[in-house]
C-alpha cells in the first residue's frame, strides 16, 4: 500500500494598504478632547467605523498618559488602530501597536451637520384640549447644494442626504436614510448606515466606486455595464441588491 502524505497549504501573507484618519492630539489633553467633543457634536457619527491612527510625534508623555488618552478616545467611539511617533518605551500590550511610514493624503473635511428640524402641526379643533391635537413629525434630512469633492466625507446618520450637485471620485456619503444625488455619483454612497434596510440610493448618472445599503454592498466591478452612466435607483429585497431605471 502506498501512503500519500498531503501537505497543508501554506499560509498566504499579503501586504495591503488602507485609508485611515490620523489624529494629532495636543497638550493639555483635556482641552484637546473638549474641542474633539465639540467637533463630534457638530458632525454626528463621523468617527463611526473609521480606522484611526493616533500621531503623538513630538509630544512628551509617559505610558500612563498614553493609555489614558486611548481609553478617553474609546469612550467617544474613536477606535485607535495604531500609534505613530511613539517611543518604544511607551508601547506595551495595553495600547495599540506602533505604526510608521504612513502615506499622507489630502485633508479630510469634517462635515458640519445642521441640527435636524422637527415640525409639528396641530389641527384647529374648537374647544379641544392641546393634548388632543394631532402632530406630524418631519423626517430629518440634509441638503447639500455644492459638489462633494474628492477626499471629502459627508456623514448624516439621522436621515436622508440630498446632493444637488455631483459626488467626485474618492468622496464618501454616509446616510442613516436614503441618498439622492442629482448629478453624477462617482464616489462611495452608503445608505441605511444605522440598520435601515428600506433606504435607497438614487442618482442621475451612475459612475460609483461602491454602493451600500444596510451593510450590503456592490463595488464598481459588480455594477453591470448597462447601469453605467444611467439614471438609476438601488434598494434591497431581503439581502439582494435591486436596481431600476429612473427614466
Amino acid at each position: 500500500m502506498t501512503s500519500v502524505l498531503t501537505q497543508p497549504r501554506p499560509i498566504r501573507l499579503k501586504g495591503r494598504s488602507f485609508l485611515a484618519l490620523s489624529l494629532s492630539p495636543e497638550l493639555p489633553f483635556a482641552d484637546w478632547l473638549a474641542r474633539l467633543d465639540d467637533l463630534a457634536s457638530r458632525s454626528t457619527g463621523f468617527f463611526m467605523r473609521r480606522p484611526v491612527v493616533l500621531d503623538i510625534t513630538g509630544i512628551e508623555i509617559d505610558r500612563a498618559q498614553l493609555r489614558d488618552l486611548v481609553e478617553q478616545l474609546a469612550t467617544r467611539q474613536v477606535r485607535i488602530m495604531g500609534i505613530e511617533g511613539a517611543r518604544p518605551s511607551l508601547l506595551d500590550a495595553s495600547v495599540p501597536p506602533a505604526m510608521a511610514d504612513g502615506r499622507t493624503t489630502s485633508d479630510i473635511e469634517v462635515p458640519v451637520v445642521a441640527e435636524a428640524v422637527t415640525a409639528t402641526r396641530a389641527a384647529a379643533v374648537p374647544d379641544a384640549a392641546p393634548s388632543a391635537a394631532p402632530s406630524v413629525k418631519a423626517v430629518p434630512s440634509l441638503i447639500v447644494t455644492e459638489p462633494v469633492r474628492s477626499g471629502q466625507s459627508l456623514v448624516f446618520i439621522e436621515g436622508d442626504v440630498t446632493i444637488v450637485g455631483s459626488v467626485a471620485s474618492g468622496a464618501e456619503i454616509i446616510a442613516g436614510g436614503s441618498i439622492h444625488v442629482y448629478g453624477t455619483l462617482r464616489g462611495r454612497a452608503l445608505a441605511g448606515a444605522m440598520g435601515n434596510a428600506t433606504a435607497r440610493i438614487f442618482c442621475r448618472k451612475l459612475e460609483a466606486e461602491l454602493l451600500s445599503i444596510d451593510g450590503y454592498y456592490k463595488t464598481a466591478e459588480d455594477l453591470g455595464p448597462e447601469l453605467r452612466g444611467k439614471a438609476v435607483q438601488f434598494w434591497l429585497e431581503g439581502d439582494t441588491f435591486k436596481s431600476g431605471s429612473l427614466a
